[in-house]
């Protein structure tokens, strides 16, 4: 697995939290927003899970577009899909890190990995839960 930016690895020399030499305002929007495209784009190349969630997400959009439903159905239905990408992104968040920490086996990392991995088979469970209902309601 490749890390964030193997071009410029961050090495803080420090363990202190300095929170007054933090970006404000607008700057802190921006600088949030690259950290997050970063990610996005890390994802993107390396999760193969992320991926196949995002082409889910893909077709679950086109046929929003076209299925004559309430705008408060596809607004819930469009949430249920991210929802799963936001699961799938902390999931793959607890995976580095235990991965960051070490890779020799353990059972809680074992276990935090296992519990991140069954948020995720949740999210998948409340959005097929949610799309059946609006179909059925619809039928």
């Amino acid at each position: 697995m490749r890390s964030l930016n193997e071009s410029n690895p961050v090495v803080s020399t420090t363990s202190h939290f300095d929170p007054s030499n933090k970006p404000k305002g607008l700057r802190r929007v921006f600088k949030a927003l690259k950290n997050s495209l970063r990610a996005f784009s890390w994802l993107t190349k390396n999760e193969a899970a992320f991926k196949q969630e995002l082409s889910l997400a893909a077709v679950a959009f086109v046929v929003l577009a076209f299925w004559s439903i309430p705008f408060l159905e596809r607004a819930i239905l469009m949430s249920s899909i991210f929802f799963i990408l936001f699961a799938e992104i902390i999931n793959t968040a607890i995976e580095v890190t235990i991965d960051r920490i070490g890779t020799e086996f353990h059972a809680l990392s074992g276990l935090a990995k296992d519990l991140a991995s069954a948020g995720v088979f949740l999210s998948i469970v409340i959005a097929c839960v949610l799309w059946a209902g609006v179909f059925y309601s619809h039928i």
